[in-house]
């Protein structure tokens, strides 16, 4: 009878187990949006949680990633640098350079497609490209989801986040996605600037920066988004500072990258890249997508006099016949003065995003 007792008991606890196991519901995360942001749409199959995009914060900073154990997400995507990379092109493990600028990693979970050449159609499918790619981290998934099983911490975490055992690259991918959506950059001068332009009320702080705002940074904020001036706003405007589009910018007459084109195959397409955001671009240097400009200035003299025409130049860039804008010394320093109340210092200081390893 008291063995009978003993095994009752056991059956009773193992089914217990199971049964908590099986109910296990991680913590709901809720993204504080900006109130002049529009709403940002979650995968119904990713839903954030709290274990998540903890989970996908040490995955981003995680080196079991890479072949060799030393290369992470964060390699190329530096926090101090806006989560891009301040190198021309991104060296892998082996040493082998790409051959494009790592593009900053800012506001993502309002984009619909992602790379240079918009290949991906979600953060979670660009996630799981790096990490088999010879040239980057290099290493086939199989081997690195088997290093991150043997952690019985990381067990531990994506169980908590996903609510049942196993990992494999899709819940990396998940997690990883989860901690990119937290990273929204929303309190620069801009945002003020914005909101004050547009009848949002501005909090006791933002009033008071909005008073410190200069005539010049005003002026050249007209500047970028005069027709007869920088011309800037066709493709950056609005709270996030770009339009969802690929575009030619006039860079080259010929292509030795054909960008979107390489893509589609649709000759229409050749030359055209992502338009990228202008949010942090002070930290996001290097500039383009084979970052041929290292600072501002020469992006600004760029637009101003560098335009190539090409047969799919933007049309909207609509002075490109004369080889851009033509802007003086003047309008450059304004257009530059405006262009650096996109910085967002609380974004590149913003401890949930650093390392936690």
């Amino acid at each position: 009878m008291r063995f009978l007792l003993l095994f009752i008991c056991i059956v009773f606890i193992t089914f217990s187990c199971k049964k908590d196991r099986a109910e296990y519901q991680a913590t709901p995360y809720f993204l504080d949006i900006p109130s002049h942001f529009p709403p940002m749409e979650i995968p119904t199959d990713n839903p954030m949680t709290v274990e998540g995009v903890e989970l996908g914060r040490y995955l981003f900073y995680e080196t079991k990633l890479s072949g060799d154990n030393s290369m992470s997400c964060a390699s190329c995507h530096a926090l101090n640098k806006s989560f891009s990379d301040s190198n021309q092109f991104s060296v892998g493990i082996d040493g082998v350079y790409g051959s494009r600028q790592s593009m900053a990693l800012i506001n993502l979970g309002w984009d619909d497609f992602f790379t240079w050449d918009g290949r991906a159609s979600s953060i979670e499918e660009q996630i799981l490209e790096p990490v088999p790619n010879p040239i980057e981290m290099h290493q086939e998934w199989k081997d690195a989801v088997l290093k991150l099983n043997s952690d019985v911490t990381y067990r531990n975490r994506f169980f908590r986040a996903f609510g049942e055992g196993g990992i494999d690259s899709n819940k990396v991918s998940k997690a990883i996605a989860q901690f990119i959506r937290t990273m929204i950059s929303y309190t620069s001068k801009y945002d003020v600037m914005y909101k004050y332009e547009n009848g949002i009320v501005l909090s006791s702080y933002e009033q008071s920066i909005l008073q410190n705002i200069d005539t010049e940074e005003w002026g050249g904020y007209d500047l970028f988004k005069s027709l007869n001036g920088a011309d800037c706003f066709h493709c950056h405007n609005g709270p996030l500072m770009r339009v969802k589009k690929f575009s030619n910018n006039g860079l080259d007459a010929t292509f030795s990258d054909l960008g979107r084109g390489g893509v589609t195959g649709n000759n229409n397409d050749n030359g055209k890249f992502k338009v990228p955001t202008l949010r942090n671009i002070e930290y996001t240097a290097p500039y383009m997508h084979d970052g041929r400009f290292t600072t501002l200035d020469e992006v600004i003299e760029h637009y101003s006099s560098g335009i190539h025409v090409s047969p799919t130049i933007d049309p909207l860039i609509e002075f490109s016949s004369q080889g851009g804008v033509q802007l003086d010394a003047q309008e450059k320093y304004l257009l530059k003065k405006f262009l650096l109340t996109l910085s967002d210092d609380s974004f590149i200081n913003n401890p949930n995003f650093m390392n936690p390893h």
